[in-house]
Formats: structure tokens, sequence, C-alpha cells
């Protein structure tokens, strides 16, 4: 299957700005509410409500927790609720999930019309090269794993450590701690990697 860019459908800013002011007023929650509750300065979220600006993972995941809710569900309308037993399979196709840019990374959530997930995975495109392209490290609750499908990733650390891992090499770390992932792959490309995130 070709892993262009053009081969993934990718998510419209405008249609995860319009969810998540959508969830958010769902709550009753105005945006000083939701900031103050997220960390995500004020103006920022008004920017992400009125697709002006791509965020990162971190943002978003902090966004999410503050309205008590799965990232997934920025992502793709809830399903109806349902009283009969929950899913115990979800398969999804990488080639029709939707996907979001971050302008340093393409984000692909999995697996999100699970309920009440414990983890979050993720295909990611890892677009950025140089640190330089951060305006910081990226910090959330939990662990994370990471396994890289093709390229080369570099995952760097704000406390100055780095690994560097090829096809079918994996890594695990606490990502609470600073990261990004950075692409070293030979062509001067993108990588791909598999990643799995949890708040716990």
């Amino acid at each position: 299957m070709p892993d262009t860019p053009t081969a993934r459908p990718q998510l419209d800013r405008s249609a995860v700005g319009a969810r998540l002011r959508q969830l958010r007023k769902s709550r009753q929650m105005t945006l000083k509410q939701l900031s103050a509750q997220s960390g995500v300065p004020l103006s920022t979220l008004s920017k992400m409500e009125l697709a002006q600006v791509s965020v990162s993972y971190e943002k978003l995941a902090a966004v999410a927790r503050a309205l008590n809710l799965d990232i997934a569900q920025l992502f793709r309308a809830s399903s109806p609720s349902v009283a009969a037993q929950p899913a115990t399979v979800v398969v999804d196709s990488l080639a029709a999930v939707a996907g979001y840019s971050t302008g340093t990374y393409d984000y692909y959530p999995i697996a999100g019309a699970f309920p009440e997930r414990r983890m979050t995975p993720a295909y990611a495109r890892i677009i950025a090269r140089e640190r330089g392209q951060f305006d910081d490290f990226i910090r959330h609750p939990g662990q994370e794993f990471a396994m890289v499908i093709s390229g080369r990733v570099r995952i760097e650390f704000e406390t100055g450590e780095a690994v560097s891992i090829g096809p079918q090499e994996t890594a695990y770390f606490d990502s609470q701690v600073g990261h990004i992932y950075l692409s070293e792959s030979e062509d001067g490309g993108d990588a791909r990697v598999m990643v799995v995130m949890t708040d716990r």
C-alpha cells in the first residue's frame, strides 16, 4: 500500500475545532474554564476552535483530560450510547483512519471506537528533522511505547538523553519527561512509527 502524504485521509482543522467547541459547550464550559482546567492558554483554545492553528498531541491530550473524554472523541463524532454489551474487538484499517497534522507529525488515532480505552494507540508520520522545529518538548501524563515501522527515528529528551531506533526497534519511556521525535531517515524523508500512550 503506498504511504504518501496523500494516501491517507487528513482531518480538516475546522472539523476538529468544531468538534472541540461542540464538546466544550455540551459540558457548559467557557473557554476560560477550559483553559484553567487544561493549562492550555485561552488564546490557543480559541484559535483551535476557529481552526487557526494546529497544536501538539500534548495540548490535545490536556484538553481531552479537562473535558473528561478520550482524545479520539476530538477526531470523530461520538457513537450513540448503547446499553448492550460493549465491543470486545475493534478493527481499523490504517488506510481509512483520518489523521491530524501538527506540522512536525501527522497523527492517526487508532481504535477510537473502543469503549473506555485505557491506551491510546496511534500511527504517526514523523516529519520534523531538527529540534528547532519545535517550540518546546512535548510532555503528557503516563508512559509511551514506540515501534518504528519504516525509516529511522531519534527520540530526544529534555534530560539530554536521546535514542535512535530503526525498523522493528522499540522504545518505552515516561512521557511526563519532555520528548520529541525526529526523522533520521537516510533518504531525507519521513519515518513511520506505531505509538501507544497511556495516562496511567
